[in-house]
């Protein structure tokens, strides 16, 4: 559920600031290309409908994050904790008095005769 709150709130935040920048500050940009007059077709002008998507999305954005907040509050408050074993005591000597390798095992010796060089 996580997972898909994260990306729910990802794809609306890349809207919404695709969204913003089709927009321009006082009724310019992208938007007045497209709305010549008040209404085309009976749809209101492109400025009023990007403003309420971006009012929209950004109440979107908000709402997924506290959703989220209260998924993922939820969910780690049921995990158990996690158990974790004592540390080991390295502070005593070893066992000395227990018996210890008499003699370290050899290694096979390699022959001491060297190849001859091929002419």
């Amino acid at each position: 559920m996580e997972i898909v709150l994260s990306i729910l709130t990802i794809i609306v935040s890349i809207v919404l600031v695709l969204v913003v920048l089709v927009q321009k500050s006082k009724g310019g940009g992208l938007s007045s290309n497209f709305s010549s007059s008040n209404q085309f077709m009976g749809a209101p002008k492109t400025a009023d409908v990007l403003e309420k998507t971006t009012w929209v999305l950004a109440g979107t954005v908000i709402l997924l994050s506290m959703v989220s907040t209260k998924v993922i509050t939820s969910n780690t408050q049921n995990r158990q904790p996690l158990q974790i074993a004592a540390p080991v005591d390295n502070t005593e000597a070893p066992d000395m008095q227990s018996p210890q390798p008499t003699a370290v095992p050899q290694l096979p010796q390699a022959p001491e005769s060297t190849p001859e060089p091929a002419n």
